[in-house]
């Protein structure tokens, strides 16, 4: 076939154009996040995946998700897949503070930033991550106690408390604990009789109040627990036990989650500390940003609040999750 010069024109804009797509392509190339969810385990970790998921998709970031199912083991498998996946960025939330070095220094050396979202890990080498993003546990573990503290001034004591904790080895079961301890040693009064996990599960925090109830009974005086849905299975341990929650024993949880505001407007759990799981856009944005090569802090603070029984109706209706 003859070509006069007119096609031969056309023919080499479009091999021109056509060298030139790929560049073009990479440049509008979807941001890409892989992360690393610890499971499904509570109300929070639930509104935490939804803040996700639609954060990525509202910001136009292709996320690659998976669930550990509280499996450390879970967790690296999935970071290791989304090295070889060539992510952008990856992002988990470490199901426990320990033994991630060997991982993130495979993140390091495949030049993928990571960023903390919710807990922090141990590590004596703060460059294997971007940021941590999330809330102070430690202050939440302090909002607990000084409520306590307040509440019972004008008791002389003794006041025993039975502890509901998160998951063993986790960042928030840890600070939450040291926080909450450092406030109410001031005062000998305070005893913690009983302490055990409960894994941050509905299920879980039921079965050791059964037990806490069976040793202790009517000698506990206080329930502090380490997030909202121990909480609330502990308080179904407390009922049918014959006794009051939030009457007969005083009850303070962690999360502020909307089952916990209805909990505490039917009047069985007294007060729940703040820690939101909406960290889905401010995540979003810090892909962005390091896509965009701007500096980060290493510390990134969630700001929240306490919410005693007395304001939970008024405060409901403000609830996202």
């Amino acid at each position: 076939m003859k070509l006069n010069r007119r096609t031969l024109n056309i023919a080499l804009a479009s091999a021109t154009l056509s060298s030139l797509l790929p560049a073009t392509a990479l440049a509008q190339k979807k941001p890409v996040l892989g992360f690393a969810q610890v499971g499904a385990e509570s109300e929070w970790r639930t509104a935490n995946t939804e803040s996700i998921k639609s954060a990525a998709a509202d910001a136009g970031i292709e996320l690659k998700f998976s669930d550990a199912q509280q499996k450390q083991e879970n967790q690296i498998k999935a970071i290791r897949s989304y090295i070889a996946q060539k992510v952008d960025v990856i992002a988990f939330s470490p199901v426990v503070e320990s033994g991630w070095d060997t991982v993130l220094l495979e993140a390091k050396a495949a030049k993928i930033p990571v960023v903390l979202t919710d807990r922090s890990v141990n590590t004596k080498d703060d460059s294997l991550y971007v940021t941590f993003m999330g809330s102070d546990f430690v202050e939440e573990g302090r909002k607990a106690g000084r409520w306590l503290v307040e509440k019972e001034k004008g008791n002389p004591g003794p006041i025993n408390i039975v502890e509901l904790q998160g998951t063993v080895g986790s960042a928030p079961a840890i600070d939450r604990k040291k926080g909450f301890e450092e406030i109410i040693k001031a005062d000998p009064k305070f005893k913690i009789i009983r302490s055990q996990t409960g894994d941050f599960t509905r299920a879980k925090g039921k079965e050791v109040m059964e037990a806490f109830l069976k040793a202790e009974g009517k000698k506990i005086n206080v329930l502090f627990a380490h997030n909202d849905d121990m909480a609330i299975g502990a308080i179904q341990a407390i009922e049918e036990a014959g006794m009051k929650p939030a009457q007969d024993i005083i009850i303070i949880s962690i999360d502020a989650v909307k089952g916990a505001f209805e909990a505490m407007m039917a009047g069985k759990l007294n007060v729940s500390v703040e820690c939101s799981p909406l960290l889905g856009p401010q995540l979003m944005a810090a892909v962005a940003d390091i896509k965009a090569g701007k500096p980060l802090p290493k510390r990134i603070l969630t700001k929240e609040g306490i919410f005693p029984m007395e304001v939970a109706k008024a405060e409901f209706p403000n609830r996202k999750y």
